[in-house]
């Protein structure tokens, strides 16, 4: 359980200055679970986030490790601003991407991270903009993993996104507080506090960049060391604080 102190409630927040609020997704808005599609998704959820985001006035973005087409497997067609695979992948509540457009990894290392995978045990789930190695199920993969992955990277020029029990390779740039930059330029979140809500390693980004332009971090878990500012013990309970 974190050490740190509950968030403010979100309107008190707003009574000196509006809010927008970015969220990871996985050990955020729902529970970890082994692989990728084992997660639960109550199905209040998209809704849920749709009135909140309404609430906000769309302030309101979700920021994933997944790609936006795999959030919408799980939640269904949102229109809600969401950057996908680590920031790679940026879009409003419209639908329209915010930047370029990124690339997916090349079909030659694509396959070299299959057969990999294939070879040593590690699940892969294959992104649009990049490639992920899971691990949960036998958690001795991590050291095999990382070489590999620091092998294939420098030659394909990549970067290397750490989370728990995953090991993802995306192209150079991409992170949570690049993305959630990238919203803060734009309206209707321009002008606003940003909080940021996460649970893994990946989210610090995220939270530096919202610490950096006058907002916070929330940490979920008990995850250390953090620059968050304050804490919530699990998604149930960011659910509570959110009113979802």
């Amino acid at each position: 359980m974190t050490s740190l102190p509950s968030p403010p409630d979100i309107s008190a927040l707003q009574a000196d200055r509006p809010v927008s609020l970015f969220l990871d997704f996985d050990g955020t808005l729902v529970d970890l679970a082994p692989t990728p599609d084992g997660i639960d998704v109550p199905d209040h959820l998209a809704r849920s986030l749709h009135a909140l985001a309404d609430r906000m006035e769309g302030r309101l973005a979700l920021v994933s490790g997944r790609a936006i087409s795999d959030l919408e497997k799980h939640l269904g067609p949102v229109k809600l601003a969401c950057a996908g695979s680590h920031g790679s992948d940026c879009r409003g509540a419209d639908g329209i991407n915010i930047g370029k457009v990124p690339e997916g990894l090349p079909p030659k290392l694509l396959a070299e991270v299959a057969e990999f995978a294939q070879e040593t045990g590690f699940a892969l789930e294959d992104k649009p903009h990049g490639a992920a190695l899971h691990y949960r199920s036998d958690p001795s993969l991590e050291d095999k993993g990382l070489a590999f992955a620091e092998r294939v990277a420098k030659e394909g020029d990549l970067d290397i996104k750490r989370g728990k029990c995953v090991i993802e390779l995306v192209g150079r740039g991409a992170n949570k507080g690049s993305a959630l930059r990238a919203f803060m330029d734009c309206a209707p979140f321009a002008g606003t506090m940003p909080v940021f809500v996460g649970d893994d390693i990946t989210d610090e980004d995220g939270m530096r960049a919202a610490h950096d332009m006058g907002g916070f971090g929330v940490i979920v878990g008990d995850r250390e060391p953090t620059c968050a500012k304050y804490g919530l013990a699990t998604p149930a309970a960011v659910h509570h604080w959110l009113g979802l």
